[in-house]
């Protein structure tokens, strides 16, 4: 036997919430701010790490210097990624506006 259900007035004020443009627009504005950051966030840490010597001293403080010599290899398409999520958030931002 399924179980009763029944809809109560808060039930119907919820599921209305949920199905307003408002709330939807809202949330894809939130996304769109984290989606930016995020790619801002990153690119200026790689960007750092890429042209200043931040993750040699680093490496060779904790004993990790034969690591560097990989650093171009992670660091150059790591920065190339963040770079496009970047130009990704801003298009969005501007076709939703």
């Amino acid at each position: 036997m399924p179980p009763n259900f029944t809809c109560t007035y808060s039930d119907y004020r919820f599921h209305t919430a949920l199905n307003s443009p408002n709330w939807i627009n809202g949330i894809a504005r939130m996304q769109g701010n984290r989606l930016l950051q995020a790619g801002l966030i990153g690119t200026v840490l790689t960007a750092l790490c890429c042209f200043t010597p931040i993750l040699v001293i680093g490496f060779g403080a904790v004993g990790l210097a034969a690591a560097t010599a990989w650093l171009d290899v992670i660091l150059l398409p790591l920065l190339v990624a963040f770079l496009c999520l970047t130009a990704y958030a801003v298009y969005r931002r501007r076709r939703a506006s």
